[in-house]
């Protein structure tokens, strides 16, 4: 009867425990750091330094500035407001758009009244 069931109910053997942890669980911490690191470096960090940048350019515009919008329209400043900014984009024709939809600010020249 006892090697009847030995062959449907196969008897547990106790295994050696190995060591817990170890060099496993030490390389399984180092994963995630370095992802997170990885992550900073190659996108936080330039988004952010790039953020600081446009944020430096919008504060130092002044009138007469040239620029360029994000959507691509080349302008002179006329007047600045506390959030807007009046662009000249042709003779007699001003617009006016937020100053952080303001994307370059241009050399001086680039923009002729007369186009």
């Amino acid at each position: 009867m006892e090697s009847i069931l030995n062959i449907l109910i196969p008897t547990a053997s106790a295994q050696a425990a190995g060591a817990p942890g170890g060099e496993m669980g030490l390389l399984n911490l180092l994963f995630p750091i370095i992802l997170i690191a990885a992550f900073y470096f190659l996108l936080i960090r330039p988004q952010t330094k790039r953020a600081k940048e446009h944020k430096q350019m919008v504060e130092s515009m002044k009138k007469g500035d040239e620029v360029v919008s994000g959507g691509g329209i080349l302008g002179r400043i006329t007047e600045i407001g506390e959030n807007f900014v009046q662009l000249e984009i042709a003779e007699g024709v001003q617009i006016r758009i937020q100053k952080q939809a303001i994307s370059t600010l241009m050399p001086k020249g680039t923009y002729k009244g007369n186009l």
